[in-house]
């Protein structure tokens, strides 16, 4: 089933006097349930392909539909339900209020959209991911991996049917992001939720089943992983570290 359609895209950029072409002419599909990798190098177009994917920007032309509905007829307003009730994000940087705990950044999303059983959500959510001990931390008072699983968890707290994770693992050591993307991969088999990794590294990538290459804002290649890369165990959390 089509989650994801992207007919077309465009997305220019004025510099002064010169245009920067971010993507041009991009189209492709996204099956619910599907865990997608999108790499590309520097300056490729993938973070502005993700960042429309996720009704952060708009395209300049062509046309996007997210679980039938076009995108770009929506207000903002609309744009914005849409952003808390369907897509959950990670960033690279992780992006926690430092003055707040754990739970209190899990809760944040609730804050905007369905606040109901709003705690109870955000503790589900960090033991999910292996928090469970440690909510009540601040993130000066957490390893880096332990700040990306809270970011994880705040993803999750509105039950979205997308993840979208840019270079979810690119601040961490190569232990720790095997755990997150171990993370990812549990989420995606176990639970369906649909996920859309940005990454420059071939060792990350290959955690998803389909790698979309990127380059001068243009799908170069739409290939089929045959030799995905699976965690030894699956255990019900990810120990923190």
């Amino acid at each position: 089933m089509a989650l994801i359609e992207l007919h077309d895209l465009t997305k220019t950029y004025k510099m002064g006097d010169v245009e920067v072409h971010a993507l041009q002419g991009v189209s492709l599909t996204i099956n619910e349930g599907e865990l997608v990798a999108i790499m590309g190098p520097s300056g490729s177009g993938k973070s502005t392909l993700m960042n429309i994917i996720g009704c952060l920007d708009q395209p300049t032309g062509g046309q996007y539909l997210l679980d039938g509905v076009d995108v770009g007829a929506l207000n903002d307003n609309q744009l914005a339900e849409i952003r808390n009730q369907k897509l959950g994000f990670v960033f690279q940087q992780y992006m926690l209020l430092q003055r707040r705990s754990a739970l209190r950044n899990v809760e944040l999303p609730t804050l905007y959209g369905d606040g109901r059983n709003r705690r109870e959500r955000a503790e589900a959510a960090l033991k999910m991911v292996g928090m469970g001990e440690r909510m009540h931390h601040k993130p000066n008072e957490l390893s880096g991996g332990q700040q990306q699983r809270v970011a994880i968890a705040r993803a999750l707290v509105s039950n979205p049917r997308i993840v979208l994770a840019d270079e979810p693992t690119g601040a961490l050591d190569t232990r720790t992001g095997e755990e997150i993307m171990n993370i990812f991969t549990r989420l995606n088999a176990e639970q369906g939720i649909t996920v859309i990794l940005v990454t420059h590294e071939p060792d990350i990538a290959a955690y998803a089943r389909r790698i979309i290459h990127v380059r001068d804002g243009k799908i170069g290649l739409d290939e089929r992983n045959e030799k995905v890369t699976r965690p030894a165990h699956a255990p019900e959390t990810v120990s923190a570290s």
